[in-house]
């Protein structure tokens, strides 16, 4: 079934040889106005969604950023942990070498004491 005069408002129907009736060509003239408005909507829709993607890769991008940064400064924390732990390390091993010289004094003098 063709309608012939679409644009003009003049509704014919082809199919039966019959103009349309004032009812119906209302009823069609408020279904193409609903149609273009869902059009419309469906537009916008479609304009915001391409906002949202947009929005969607800016946060991820940034997601991607921050995660990197994490990754480095957790790298840079165990490095500092380690260090901290080689350098305690070094630390007692300066004690226990500073205790065991005056162990080895003590000895020292016991012994020159026994000496005499």
């Amino acid at each position: 079934m063709a309608f012939v005069g679409f644009e003009s408002k003049n509704y014919f129907c082809e199919e039966f040889g019959a103009k349309m009736s004032e009812d119906q060509s209302k009823m069609l003239a408020v279904f193409e106005i609903r149609v273009r408005d869902l059009m419309n909507v469906c537009n916008r829709q479609k304009q915001r969604i391409n906002e949202l993607n947009h929005s969607l890769e800016v946060k991820d991008q940034e997601l991607r950023q921050a995660m990197q940064t994490i990754d480095e400064l957790n790298a840079k924390c165990n490095s500092m942990l380690t260090a901290r732990i080689v350098s305690a390390n070094e630390q007692e091993m300066k004690s226990a070498k500073t205790q065991l010289a005056k162990l080895v004094r003590e000895v020292d003098m016991c012994i020159a004491l026994l000496n005499e």
